[in-house]
């Protein structure tokens, strides 16, 4: 009776520390760069996988999710409206606000442990602050965005319009249209690597509410009624070579954004 006890015991407590998740990474301490508020809309997309690859540092990969709503997600297209731009010590980083659209790659090291993403392209309307993009994006030559809100029988649409050219004839354009639906909020830590260094990183640490208005994997209730995008130029050109394929459309309403420097 004894051993079966013993035996009872352990297999319980085998079967408890199997089912209790490692503990989360301590929040990273370092010198706050950068703030901002934002409101983004993320069109997460697959692109040609071979010139992906052409545009990352020698020893790093896509990191392609297998599943979920990011599923086979490479690159994401981020139109991002910069509200409120303030430095560590929350002054206002000149003109503090900007207009940008990131080409940003989810990453891991090969045969390594790091992972994290890397922005590899993008336009900027001032070239203002954008600590972790390692001055990757060029300046705008013409920038411009629209956004807005129609709510009728307890629905409310939401129409945006995105614009971008930079100085090298990289272009972004964007229309959306879709009825707005509950956002999940939710906070994580990302390491930015630089992309021609990948010993150089910063961490975004961020909170955002995502409103997932159309995904071909999780297939939630279709709510975009009209949609078109154009991209091409520089980097631009060989990513968006027509077999790119649209997997997820996010309004991201609220995003907050801090980016760290680590400690040494």
């Amino acid at each position: 009776m004894k051993k079966l006890a013993l035996l009872t015991a352990l297999l319980l407590t085998t079967t408890a520390q199997a089912q209790t998740p490692p503990p989360a990474p301590a929040p990273v301490t370092g010198t706050v760069l950068e703030q901002s508020n934002e409101y983004r809309f993320q069109l997460d997309v697959a692109v040609n996988a071979q010139a992906l690859a052409k545009l990352l540092p020698a020893g790093w990969e896509p990191a392609v999710a297998a599943q979920g709503p990011a599923k086979d997600c490479n690159l994401r297209m981020i139109f991002i409206d910069r509200i409120n731009l303030l430095d560590g010590a929350a002054r206002v980083l000149p003109p503090g606000k900007d207009i940008a659209v990131y080409l940003e790659a989810p990453v891991r090291q090969t045969g390594g442990t790091a992972t994290g993403r890397m922005v590899i392209a993008g336009i900027s309307e001032n070239n203002s602050a954008t600590a972790a993009t390692f001055g990757t994006l060029v300046k705008a030559t013409r920038s411009a965005a629209s956004r807005s809100i129609a709510t009728a029988n307890g629905s409310t649409t939401v129409t945006e319009d995105w614009s971008l050219t930079g100085t090298g004839g990289e272009s972004a354009t964007l229309h959306v249209k879709y009825v707005r639906g509950p956002a999940n909020r939710a906070a994580s830590e990302v390491r930015f690597y630089n992309p021609t260094n990948p010993a150089q990183l910063v961490v975004a640490r961020t909170e955002q509410e995502t409103d997932i208005a159309r995904n071909v994997t999780t297939t939630p209730p279709d709510r975009v009624s009209e949609f078109s995008f154009k991209v091409g130029g520089g980097k631009f050109a060989s990513l968006f070579d027509g077999t790119e394929k649209a997997l997820s459309w996010d309004s991201q309403p609220t995003y907050r954004r801090a980016i760290i420097q680590p400690s040494p």
